[in-house]
């Protein structure tokens, strides 16, 4: 399951394309886009930062990022984390949308893309863990009808050294299936 769930994905323009070496440049554009939002998120892609996280996504196990691709251009990045074949079960993370996407249903759009797939290779949970801090991404991810079941206290240590409340979201096959 694990091999069919990481495989490039497309709508129209945009493209999920597994994330390698080759974006590193157009991805730290992308990223110094929006500096400050780095603040909220467990590791900054902001300057400064940069070549140490991207080294960590791309080589790290139990993740399987993506660089999103909007026509040619590269707008950002999102990744398959924590995934449990035997329970089914993966994290949607890791993403970051230029400034200049957001707002436009792009988030939506990309967001529909994986959890559609996700759902066709047999994954029956998808979660999604959110800073507590992070209202913008909680109300996306309740809008593509994830419920909040809880916060997990002290989860993490940010890269600020920030203690971080995280809200878990889930998101099941059949609540996917029954939206309107």
């Amino acid at each position: 399951m694990l091999d069919r769930l990481y495989v490039d994905l497309a709508d129209g323009d945009l493209q999920l394309v597994k994330l390698t070496e080759a974006h590193r440049a157009a991805l730290r554009t992308a990223c110094a886009a929006d500096p400050d939002i780095w603040a909220i998120y467990s590791s900054s892609f902001g300057p400064g930062h940069f070549d140490k996280s991207f080294d960590a996504l791309i080589g790290g196990a139990g993740r399987m990022a993506y660089a999103i691709m909007d026509g040619d251009t590269l707008v950002g990045m999102t990744a398959w984390l924590r995934p449990d074949m035997s329970a089914q079960t993966v994290e949607i993370g890791n993403s970051y949308i230029h400034p200049a996407a957001r707002g436009t249903g792009f988030n939506g759009r990309l967001k529909k893309l994986m959890i559609d797939h996700a759902f066709a290779v047999g994954i029956r949970r998808i979660e999604f863990r959110i800073d507590e801090r992070n209202a913008r991404s909680q109300a996306a991810v309740a809008k593509l009808g994830a419920v909040k079941e809880g916060v997990l206290r002290a989860e993490r240590i940010t890269w600020t050294g920030y203690v971080r409340r995280t809200g878990l979201f889930g998101l099941l096959a059949e609540d996917w299936a029954a939206r309107p």
